[in-house]
């Protein structure tokens, strides 16, 4: 097992403040020693990784190891962002998962055509929550190699 001491930067784009919130205390709860950043939707999520509007210091605003991304938000929806994400030779080496209440064919299919590294359904509980994001963190903490920076 592969063992990465760098703790793991996460950033979530969903437009739902209960989901994130519940996100966030599932992470905790699950032990992750990383750090979760939340954006309201694609819009956002792409100036983030852009470092435009006035996100520009490396520090506050560190590259993410792994975006959890929501298919339905206003503005520039997930399968908008994706699609800008894989397309960009500077951002398309970060893994996105995707991380929906969806599970529809058309849109598992959908994302997997547009480069997702993986495609999560949302778990109706709490505790199941806490499960996922302990896996998750996990494997992408613990098992995988990681893009450098």
């Amino acid at each position: 097992m592969k063992t990465d001491e760098r703790p793991l930067v996460i950033l979530m784009a969903d437009d739902d403040a209960d989901d994130r919130l519940m996100t966030k205390e599932a992470l905790e709860e699950s032990g992750y020693a990383g750090t979760l950043i939340c954006v309201e939707d694609g819009v956002e999520l792409l100036q983030y990784l852009r470092k435009q509007g006035g996100v520009g210091n490396a520090e506050a605003h560190p590259r993410p190891n792994l975006i959890l991304l929501d298919l339905n938000m206003p503005r520039k929806d997930g399968r908008e962002a994706l699609t800008e994400i894989k397309g960009d030779p500077d951002l398309r080496r970060i893994p996105v998962v995707i991380f929906t209440t969806s599970s529809a064919d058309q849109d598992i299919l959908q994302s997997y055509d547009l480069g997702a590294n993986s495609f999560v359904v949302k778990p109706v509980s709490f505790p199941g929550l806490v499960e996922l994001m302990t896996s998750l963190s996990g494997y992408w903490t613990h098992t995988v190699e990681r893009v450098p920076h």
